[in-house]
């Protein structure tokens, strides 16, 4: 029994040599690799550490991430709806456009019905490049005249000519003026005064291409122009900035203002009911430009008052109408020669004029 328990013990001793002999080998004879073992182990505890402090870091960050991730897919989803309505816009005003093509187109259809119901058809035409003019003969009870209506495809085609380009001048008749000009069609256009020596000059406001060659804070004048669109525009004048800001491009001064926006204006007391020959300017509902010249003082063409004047400015579709100088300054000039009878007789020198070039 003594010698089996002795086998025992020599044989755990054995097992345990083993391990206990390599611990020893390394002690002696690779003190190296003991040291390379514990710096393993630092580096080791020092990466875990890392790598825990990364993973919190990460962990932090997630939430951002996860908000710039949901404002990117936001901003992706406006600009996908803003596309959208881009394109739905965009069709939209192509249809406004086509649909304000087709209400032009109409507009035109029955402001031709009107004019020729009233007046027949017209008595010239002419289909330029910058403008389209159609000529109408008027016969009323009691006067006679002519009336244009002008589709501007140009702005330049309307133009404000000084009587020889000249502020002061021996002034120029309205045929002198559109012959040297080369225009198809031509009226007088403001009011002048004389300023000695058989000189005149224009009253008020001069526009010519843009530059304000004349200018007068007169109270009673009214100016008459047209802007760079070609538009129609007008009215009291209150400061020479007010009418900068207004981007003329011609214009004249006169009085006074008979429609605006449709409505009559007042008639000054000193000009009421009184039947003179005119000389009057306006637009149509769709645009176009209206010249009318009445010629008066003669026993078949008395004239007309500026009342009648607007009522019959209204049953032709127009909106806004000026009155310009009359008198004997009222003038039509159309292809080549005048189709009215001015009341002097004979054509008057006036200081400006307004011409339409093919």
């Amino acid at each position: 029994m003594r010698r089996a328990f002795i086998k025992l013990n020599l044989f755990f001793l054995m097992l345990a040599a083993m391990p206990a002999g390599y611990w020893a080998a390394f002690q002696t004879y690779e003190p190296g690799l003991q040291l390379m073992s514990e710096r393993m182990l630092t580096e080791t505890a020092e990466t875990e550490e890392q790598l825990l402090l990364f993973r919190q870091r990460l962990a932090d960050t997630a939430p951002v991430l996860d908000g710039i991730s949901l404002a990117l897919m936001n901003i992706y989803e406006t600009i996908q709806a803003d596309k959208a309505d881009y394109e739905k816009t965009g069709s939209l005003i192509s249809n406004l456009i086509a649909s304000s093509h087709e209400q032009i187109a109409q507009s035109e259809d029955v402001l031709g019905e009107i004019l020729s119901k009233k007046l027949g058809e017209p008595v010239g035409q002419t289909f330029g490049k910058r403008a389209t003019v159609k000529v109408y003969s008027l016969q009323e009870s009691g006067y006679r005249g002519y009336m244009a209506k002008v589709k501007l495809h140009d702005p330049s085609a309307l133009k404000m000519v000084l009587a020889h380009d000249q502020v002061r001048s021996r002034g120029e008749t309205t045929s002198a003026a559109a012959e040297r000009t080369g225009a198809v069609l031509a009226i007088n256009a403001g009011g002048f005064m004389s300023v000695g020596g058989g000189m005149i000059a224009p009253l008020g406001i001069t526009v010519v291409d843009g530059e304000i060659l004349t200018y007068s804070d007169n109270e009673k004048l009214h100016f008459v122009g047209f802007n760079k669109q070609g538009r129609l525009i007008g009215g009291k004048i209150e400061s020479r900035e007010q009418l900068e800001e207004m981007d003329v491009l011609q214009g004249a001064s006169f009085l006074p203002t008979l429609l605006k926006d449709g409505k009559k204006q007042t008639i000054p007391k000193e000009w009421a009911n009184k039947r003179e020959p005119r000389t009057l300017i306006g637009h149509f509902s769709n645009g176009d430009i209206l010249f009318i010249v009445i010629d008066g003082r003669q026993k078949d063409s008395r004239g007309v008052t500026l009342e009648e004047a607007q009522d019959k400015l209204l049953e032709f579709n127009v909106t806004d109408a000026y009155n310009l100088d009359g008198g004997g300054s009222s003038t039509f000039y159309y292809n080549g020669k005048v189709l009215n009878n001015p009341s002097d007789g004979s054509e008057r020198r006036v200081a400006t004029n307004l011409v339409i070039l093919p």
